[in-house]
């Protein structure tokens, strides 16, 4: 499932691409494959938490997404 359903602001195309390649990277270090798998869901929640607290880089939001899972499971 795209991030795209679950953002509810305006963005433009240059913020969307940013997202996208932020939830790639992140599903990418934690191994995940099925973007319908509700562990995709969560990391498409946290993805966008980090781009409205204003990190812009996408590697660093994508290790702030996976960071709370690792946070989460330790």
């Amino acid at each position: 499932m795209p991030i795209s359903k679950y953002i509810k602001a305006e963005m433009g195309s240059a913020e969307l691409t940013r997202l996208r390649v932020a939830y790639g990277k992140a599903l990418w270090m934690l191994y995940l494959v099925d973007r319908d798998d509700p562990v995709a869901e969560s990391v498409a929640k946290e993805v966008i938490d980090a781009v409205t607290s204003g990190v812009t880089d996408p590697q660093e939001i994508a290790k702030i997404a996976v960071g709370h899972f690792r946070k989460t499971l330790s």
